[in-house]
């Protein structure tokens, strides 16, 4: 017979199973939740830093000027990254720059040794946050950049 004031072991452990679950499912949702976010701001960071590397290997095809270079890396980085959504606030720029008198816009170019010059493509992805998923804002940046640099021939006009 039982002693009264005293219930049996099952009945004191109901819904203890309910509480762990909640305990655990909070963290494996975290964990996961997290995994999503950083990989998909991983995969724009680098489309955006692919987009920038395909325009300054496009500033080495010939064009007849540097202005013409400059517009034809501009353009290529521009169409590599028309997957991002229209959220993304998008820029690209295409620069001359002298590689050892660090003088960009309108440097000198040609084939002597100091005289050598790079096309700087800096590609920026901006309001990423209207993007990514909101519980991490904390950790997320909202402007993504890619930069790459090519050193042109020296026989460039």
């Amino acid at each position: 017979m039982k002693t009264p004031g005293t219930r049996p072991a099952a009945r004191r452990q109901r819904g203890v199973y309910a509480i762990e679950f909640a305990m655990v499912f909070l963290i494996f949702f975290a964990v996961l939740y997290g995994a999503i976010c950083y990989g998909m701001l991983f995969a724009f960071r680098l489309g955006v830093q692919n987009a920038a590397e395909d325009g300054a290997r496009a500033a080495l095809r010939y064009q007849s000027t540097l202005q013409g270079r400059q517009d034809h890396a501009r353009a290529v980085a521009q169409q590599a990254i028309t997957w991002l959504p229209t959220v993304v606030t998008r820029n690209v720029q295409a620069t001359v720059c002298g590689v050892v008198s660090n003088v960009c816009g309108t440097p000198t170019c040609g084939p002597e040794w100091d005289a050598r010059c790079q096309m700087v493509v800096t590609v920026t992805a901006s309001n990423m946050n209207g993007l990514l998923p909101p519980l991490p804002a904390f950790a997320m940046p909202n402007i993504i950049i890619g930069k790459a640099s090519m050193l042109l021939d020296g026989r460039s006009p």
